[in-house]
């Protein structure tokens, strides 16, 4: 099982956020629905990234941009503009950082220029880790 971690601060912003408005109850019809479409795929993320409804992989155009395995996996489907979660594995083993919540891309030619993900968190383990390794 995969601890989750939101990407800092833009993930931990959003995640915070939304979850306050539910907790409140003032979140909009789809807010609330949102946030169950993201709950539910933290649940299967944490479980087994790789369960099939998720249908996990990696975008290669990402990988290559920001130096580490970036993959994507489904919120949603068959819907037009449908929701993507991107994530990494780390800080730590077992651990799973959301980095990006979007649509999808429709234009193919340069789909994923468009997005920015957040950053890992770094933990006192990660930075424990990287000083030992200069």
């Amino acid at each position: 099982m995969f601890e989750i971690r939101m990407g800092v601060p833009e993930m931990a912003e959003y995640w915070r956020t939304l979850k306050e408005k539910i907790d409140k109850g003032n979140a909009t019809k789809e807010e609330a629905s949102r946030y169950k479409k993201i709950g539910k795929a933290l649940v299967l993320l944490s479980n087994n990234p790789r369960h099939p409804g998720l249908n996990s992989h990696e975008i290669s155009a990402l990988t290559a941009r920001y130096g580490i395995k970036v993959w994507e996996s489904y919120l949603e489907n068959n819907k037009p503009a449908a929701g993507r979660i991107f994530w990494v594995y780390g800080p730590n083993q077992g651990d799973i950082t959301i980095i990006g919540i979007e649509p999808h891309p429709n234009d193919k030619s340069n789909a994923y220029k468009k997005i920015t993900l957040s950053a890992m968190e770094e933990t006192e383990k990660s930075r424990k880790k990287s000083t030992k390794n200069p």
